[in-house]
């Protein structure tokens, strides 16, 4: 009889041959479906019943309730999106969708962001069903599309359209966290995600005068879109120390044996290696220029300019944040609100953590977990509407020289398959002591 672990990595490898890139625009998406499909048939081959809810043709999340011994708790929520970023498959080592081994590693587009925790999810859930094992509570299980694009046709739509299927859900988990930074031989912290930046994408538009381009012209589009995007490329926005980012540097600096400057935490930061760059832009409000859109003729001065800012935002900081960045690109600029989803935090404790930390340890001795904050956004920012408390928790041992930050949205994705196999391990014992 298979295992979790044995099943796992046959499983992510299948789900990463499913091609469900999301490019945020319905025409140009693969959907969902395949894998929803997938995914469906997995639980139903050992008796689980799920139903496949479609928001727009090929658009499908997955959910399913897996019933507890003890009706009068309420319910755990396990969520993980299907869709994927797109990936230029001359670009990378292994096909993106090849679903590859290599070097100790399964190689695709997904692996860890995040398929890998889709595929620890049914492993765990079939062999429950095989040998006869129910959770204390009802876990409600959500194989969601759309993630990428701000969940729209997934998450947001199930919490607009069927409320009913999360009944009972007052914590969840879902991604990024969970997963071990190294410090010594001995301990690694595994950080286990309790905030969220806020997402907000805005689209800035200059307005000029148009004209011909042989004429010397002083009211350009263009230029004043290209001056104020570079302004706010080039610009930090003041440090701010949530609690979340405070915790994470205290356990930090204790970790280390060094002392924590909090007026200058980039210095910590800076000794955290392959993660620096998550942590970092914990610290701060950002805005990052994406995309531009400009005129429809060479020799034409257009009377329009726009360019998209993705931007991050603290607990807290959202308003503050745009009346900041209305100081860097000027006064004359038309600001327009493209997705805006809030910022989350929850505390670093209770009964959810402690069966966190249990599991962690029970695997790994030399485990710490730690709070910390994703610079990005999750599917949680829909599922909090509800009033679910949500954390980051897709459990992965990594090698210590492992870049794990630059692998989301990045080239060469990939999950080790000896820290697959141990996510399984720590995801089971979680699950039945949540």
């Amino acid at each position: 009889m298979s295992t979790p672990v044995d099943e796992v990595v046959e499983i992510c490898r299948d789900l990463l041959r499913i091609d469900t890139t999301n490019t945020g625009d319905n025409a140009t998406s693969a959907g969902e479906r395949a894998a929803a499909e997938y995914v469906a048939a997995k639980l139903d081959e050992v008796g689980i019943a799920a139903e496949i809810y479609e928001s727009a043709p090929g658009r499908a999340s997955v959910v399913t309730r897996i019933e507890g011994t003890d009706p009068s708790r309420d319910a755990l929520l396990v969520h993980g999106h299907l869709d994927v970023v797109p990936a230029e498959a001359d670009e990378w080592t292994a096909h993106p969708f090849g679903g590859e081994i290599s070097d100790g590693f399964l190689w695709g587009r997904g692996a860890i962001d995040m398929k890998d925790f889709d595929a620890m999810v049914l492993a765990v859930v079939r062999d429950w069903a095989r040998t006869g094992v129910r959770p204390p509570r009802d876990i409600v299980l959500a194989f969601t599309a759309d993630e990428e694009a701000g969940g729209e046709y997934g998450a947001h739509f199930l919490v607009d359209k069927h409320r009913d299927l999360l009944d009972g859900c007052t914590e969840a988990v879902g991604e990024v966290g969970g997963f071990s930074y190294t410090v010594s031989k001995d301990v690694r912290l595994y950080l286990v995600e309790t905030a969220e930046k806020g997402i907000n994408w805005l689209r800035l538009h200059a307005r000029g005068r148009p004209g011909h381009g042989s004429m010397v012209h002083d009211d350009n589009a263009v230029t004043a879109l290209a001056e104020a995007v570079a302004r706010v490329g080039q610009h930090r926005f003041p440090v701010v120390m949530t609690p979340t980012v405070r915790a994470f540097l205290e356990h930090l600096s204790d970790a280390l044996g060094i002392e924590l400057d909090t007026d200058d935490p980039e210095i910590a930061i800076a000794k955290l290696g392959p993660i620096a760059n998550l942590i970092g832009a914990t610290i701060r409000n950002t805005a990052n220029p994406t995309r531009l859109d400009a005129g429809y003729k060479d020799n034409v001065i257009p009377s329009r300019a726009s360019a998209t800012i993705d931007c991050r935002t603290l607990p807290g900081q959202a308003d503050l944040f745009l009346e900041q960045l209305r100081e860097v690109i000027g006064p004359d600029l038309e600001i327009e609100h493209v997705q805006r989803q809030p910022a989350l935090e929850t505390t670093f404790d209770g009964a959810l953590v402690d069966a966190m930390a249990a599991a962690l340890r029970a695997e790994d001795p030399g485990a710490r977990p730690v709070p910390y904050m994703l610079s990005g956004g999750t599917d949680a920012k829909a599922f909090q509407r509800l009033g679910i408390r949500c954390f980051g928790f897709a459990p992965l041992q990594l090698p210590p020289d492992l870049n794990f930050s630059a692998l989301f949205h990045g080239i060469d994705e990939r999950v080790p398959v000896e820290g697959l196999q141990f996510g399984v391990r720590v995801l089971d014992r979680f699950m039945r002591n949540s």
